[in-house]
């Protein structure tokens, strides 16, 4: 019953009330998920921002096109400075997932930890291996491209 954790930070050149009005919001989501995930949220009349409790559904195509169903529970949200998400429903065994960030002299430090472990037992050790740290990965170069563009980035770490 392998446990990971994935980490990735980005400074970007925006203040903190900037990446936390575009980050805490349901609907850009769907602007820093790549394209190739097929992620649509379902979830109607979502609010402008997030709050802890609030529940998102979406359909997502992980692997060969698959569309499966994604339910995610904002759990824990403290304005300007961090919130976090549950998976309820979808691919992985468990999801926990951290979104920081952190003031600079000349922006703001975000920092993302997901805490998660996938299906299967040791066949999801194996999938992790060969195809879910490679996707987290994508996902996350791809939200940094998005996000680098929108705002100027220091340096991917």
């Amino acid at each position: 019953m392998a446990v990971y954790q994935f980490r990735r930070q980005q400074k970007l050149h925006a203040s903190r009330e900037e990446i936390w009005n575009f980050i805490s919001s349901p609907k850009n989501l769907e602007h820093i998920t790549p394209p190739s995930l097929g992620f649509t949220i379902l979830s109607q009349d979502l609010p402008k921002k997030m709050y802890p409790g609030m529940i998102i559904t979406y359909h997502v195509s992980p692997l060969f096109g698959i569309k499966m169903k994604w339910v995610t529970e904002i759990t824990q949200v403290v304005e300007l400075q961090y919130f976090i998400d549950e998976q309820r429903v979808g691919p992985y065994r468990m999801w926990h997932h951290q979104h920081h960030l952190e003031e600079l002299s000349d922006g703001i430090n975000m920092i993302d930890i997901v805490t998660y472990q996938p299906p299967l037992g040791i066949a999801g050790r194996i999938a992790n291996a060969l195809i879910i740290d490679k996707k987290l990965n994508e996902i996350f170069d791809y939200r940094f491209e998005v996000l680098r563009k929108k705002y100027g980035t220091y340096k991917r770490s």
